[in-house]
């Protein structure tokens, strides 16, 4: 039974054998790549910057776009460099570490989005203790057990996965390194349960946290309903609506991919769905956010018009100093 850690390297699933298409999916993949590197660059800058929008919903939200950062570098610049080069593998380091990065941002990205729906909920429900219940002190403790437990989380995976003994190959049917796929190589019947109980263990804290942002959005909407006026109800929704599209892009697309029938299941469809929420999200993100965020569009269209104002400022001056 030889140990996991004497394979040198994963086989990774290609997107395609021909090579125009492995073409193409590098393309898309940059296209989408640099989407989300620009969009939550601009939201960094904006709320790291911007006065106006130091308040408890843009902080999480800088910290959204973190792991939205974290997430799209952790899988698409493998699988752009396996498309470009025509190959397939990875190291098994490189493998834990994509495996581990991967579960790391994905657990704190839930545990923000579920911290924003709370924030939410005190901002609409409970408005006369929202600058009590989430003072800048109570978001940084928050913010820090996001991401605490996240990398709790990331590390009892990866560390308990990377342990087992492999025996089944190499072959990962997946385009990154995801804990799912590796555990179908293990040989390990001890091992294997003791991975299934910390993700049955996860699994119960997720549920739970989407069943408090359910319960939230029951109260928010019902506190909206009873606003007296049209322009207040379409201002609580729109503070709402982004981040319950965010939430749902995010939940649906992970639970159909892990908990779909296996009748249904093909490797294209696996594919696309792994896609759907590893890589198109954080590309997604920022955009939805800044659709109904009137004070965050200002900042974004003043720091680009800085931006460029600049770059414009620079090109002629220093064509100013060439020619002379």
């Amino acid at each position: 039974m030889p140990n996991s850690s004497s394979m040198a390297q994963f086989l990774l699933l290609a997107f395609s054998d021909r090579r125009e298409l492995q073409l193409l999916h590098f393309w898309l993949f940059l296209g989408i790549s640099l989407a989300a590197l620009l969009g939550n660059g601009l939201i960094l800058s904006a709320v790291a910057c911007d006065q106006h929008l130091h308040t408890p919903r843009d902080f999480f939200l800088l910290h959204l776009s973190l792991t939205d950062l974290g997430c799209i570098c952790t899988t698409v610049p493998k699988a752009m460099h396996n498309s470009l080069w025509n190959t397939t593998t990875i190291s098994y380091t490189g493998c834990a570490a994509q495996a581990f990065f991967f579960v790391f941002f994905i657990s704190t990205e839930f545990s923000l989005l579920t911290i924003m729906c709370y924030d939410r909920y005190v901002a609409i429900c409970k408005p006369l203790h929202y600058g009590t219940l989430l003072g800048s002190r109570a978001c940084a403790h928050m913010a820090a057990a996001a991401w605490a437990s996240g990398f709790l989380n990331a590390l009892l995976h990866t560390a308990n996965t990377f342990s087992l003994p492999l025996c089944q190959g190499n072959t990962l049917g997946q385009f990154f390194c995801e804990i799912p796929q590796i555990l179908k190589l293990s040989c390990s019947h001890s091992g294997y349960l003791r991975e299934i109980g910390l993700i049955v263990v996860t699994a119960c804290l997720v549920f739970g946290c989407f069943i408090f942002i359910v319960f939230s959005y029951v109260q928010i909407f019902r506190a909206v309903l009873r606003i007296p006026s049209d322009q207040g109800r379409h201002k609580a929704f729109s503070t709402c609506l982004p981040h319950l599209a965010v939430v749902s892009l995010f939940v649906s697309t992970v639970i159909f991919a892990h908990l779909k029938p296996p009748s249904i299941s093909s490797q294209p469809l696996d594919l696309a769905l792994s896609v759907l929420y590893s890589v198109v999200p954080p590309a997604l993100n920022p955009l939805i956010y800044s659709l109904r965020n009137q004070e965050l569009k200002n900042s974004l269209r003043k720091t680009m018009t800085g931006y460029f104002s600049g770059s414009i400022i620079c090109f002629f001056y220093s064509a100013e100093h060439s020619l002379l």
